[in-house]
């Protein structure tokens, strides 16, 4: 019975947070598009879809992830097999490699291919900037860890002996893959897939400081419409549209990873990897060139932001402290890098209280059918803010938290909140498939030895889980200081996030801005690489997949 207790107890927290902070906005802003006088309006409303720019919105939204997500799956395919598969000098560092774009903050991400491409650019010669390509590049480079991590996660686990066996019996290295691994690990690159799709159709940073007016996702789209034209009613019906794609699409995730779970055969152990063949050739090129596109980016990055002039300096990172460097801020942006630190920091223990708690409860194991179902349910539920718009999210809290009993508008928690919703997701991935391989028995032992429930937990669940509770812990706070999507609504121009103030920087004519820009955003890569350095090195299977 107190099992029970606290159980509920655990599935209530999360779930009133969720209700009030994620569903509460996320409905008031509909509500604003679609009751706009206080009474509805949906005639009007869906007149929104008639319109021409809407329409190439929604088009190069859905083409643009497609592509997108081909072109990630095919590179990021051999790249699992040689960071997983094989005994590739540096693997670790590789993989760790592979992860720095994800948790990079997209308007970080748009600024270096804007480096990289512009016409002074070391690729400028391509003529390419400001492009759709561009934007492509982008998105590829952003998601190639999904897809690396999930697939290569599960690529690792595979049991070995089927492929010895079919290559026993005489099969080719190719009709190996092509007819016992390629089948196995259709469900995690489906998987993969649907979350790169999810990504890039909802990427909002990248497109915004890439595209522009001119190349806009439904994303972005719902950023100009509330932010620059005031149109509720076209912002309220696209958020609508996407909140239906992406409740669609994570139904579809999870019955893949569902599948995934329980068709596949394990080995249960992982290996060092097999020794390189002349055979992985083509493998280990491929990924040696992704690194090299991962790196490139980076790197002019970093060397941009240290030519001032046509020479060497740190100029620009002087202009980080100094108060007066430019007009287009209020305060110096060092000031933004403490606000980056505090916002980041209460978000991500808001994170975690939150993701333990949803992450011992969807790792339970269903009785029942029905329980079974409502537990998968659950777990989807948490997964929605992944795919809901940021900016749909940023602009639900002015509209629905400005009045008692909650009148949060002007309150410096907001921004933490919603830094927690967007980070929230990615805890309870990286969390609840270690609960769930814990084998129940020792604790149940723990128990009739007089154990209580909470110290058969600690004393037995506890040494297996320190490590993914302080990669979950690395992996909120990287995302949370690169959050852009509900911060650029919700904060103050005198209290800013560095984010915030890179994009200003950028949209911001003068040599000195966008040179801060460029520094600002080497510092914020810095720290969030550092944060994921840190974190890899815990080796923790389940991070970063999905």
């Amino acid at each position: 019975m107190g099992g029970r207790v606290a159980f509920a107890f655990a599935a209530l927290i999360p779930l009133a947070f969720l209700a009030v902070f994620f569903v509460l906005p996320v409905t008031g802003m509909l509500l604003k598009g679609l009751r706009p006088e206080g009474a509805w309006a949906v005639g009007e409303a869906l007149e929104v879809f008639t319109r021409p720019r809407v329409h190439r919105v929604l088009w190069f939204t859905v083409w643009m992830a497609a592509l997108a997500t081909v072109v990630t799956v095919l590179i990021g395919l051999p790249m699992a097999y040689v960071l997983h598969r094989l005994a590739v000098p540096g693997r670790r560092l590789l993989r760790a490699v592979v992860v720095m774009p994800f948790v990079l903050p997209t308007v970080v991400v748009g600024v270096a291919f804007r480096t990289l491409l512009s016409p002074s650019g070391p690729l400028g010669f391509l003529g390419i900037d400001g492009s759709w390509i561009a934007i492509l590049l982008a998105m590829i480079f952003f998601n190639l860890a999904v897809v690396v991590r999930t697939v290569g996660g599960m690529w690792e686990s595979l049991d070995p002996r089927v492929e010895d066996a079919a290559a026993s019996l005489g099969a080719g290295p190719w009709q190996v893959f092509r007819t016992v691994t390629l089948p196995s690990l259709a469900p995690a690159v489906l998987s993969a897939a649907s979350v790169v799709f999810l990504f890039c159709s909802t990427a909002f940073g990248i497109v915004l400081t890439l595209g522009g007016l001119r190349y806009s996702t439904i994303e972005t789209e719902i950023y100009l419409l509330t932010a620059n034209f005031l149109d509720l009613q076209a912002a309220a019906m696209l958020s609508l549209l996407q909140l239906v794609a992406v409740l669609a699409l994570l139904a579809v995730t999870e019955a893949m990873r569902a599948r995934r779970e329980r068709a596949v055969p394990r080995s249960g152990q992982t290996s060092g990897g097999r020794a390189t063949t002349r055979g992985d050739a083509v493998p280990v090129a491929i990924t040696a060139l992704a690194m090299a596109f991962i790196l490139v980016p980076i790197g002019t990055l970093v060397v941009r932001s240290l030519r001032v002039e046509g020479r060497w300096s740190l100029e620009n990172y002087g202009h980080l402290a100094t108060p007066d460097a430019t007009d287009a801020l209020i305060v110096p942006v060092t000031e933004a890098m403490a606000n980056s630190w505090r916002t980041a920091l209460d978000a991500t223990v808001l994170a975690m209280i939150l993701g333990v708690l949803v992450s011992i409860v969807v790792s339970r194991r269903g009785r029942t059918r029905r329980s079974r179902r409502g537990l998968a349910l659950l777990d989807s539920a948490f997964m929605v803010p992944l795919g809901i718009s940021a900016v749909t999210v940023g602009f639900g809290f002015l509209v629905t938290l400005d009045r008692p009993p909650l009148d949060l508008r002007s309150s410096p928690v907001l921004i933490p909140i919603a830094q927690a919703i967007v980070a929230l997701p990615l805890v309870v991935r990286t969390l609840t498939p270690v609960l769930r391989s814990l084998d129940p028995r020792p604790r149940e032992a723990a128990s009739t030895l007089g154990a209580g429930p909470v110290r058969a937990w600690c004393s037995v669940n506890l040494p297996v889980l320190w490590r993914p509770l302080l990669a979950a812990t690395g992996f909120a706070m990287a995302i949370s200081l690169g959050e852009f999507g509900a911060t650029a609504f919700l904060a103050r121009p005198d209290r800013p996030t560095v984010p915030v103030v890179i994009y200003t920087l950028i949209g911001r004519p003068g040599g000195d801005n966008f040179g801060m820009a460029l520094a600002a955003s080497v510092v914020l890569a810095l720290v969030t690489v550092t944060i994921m350095g840190l974190v890899e090195r815990l080796r923790v299977g389940s991070l970063g997949s999905f």
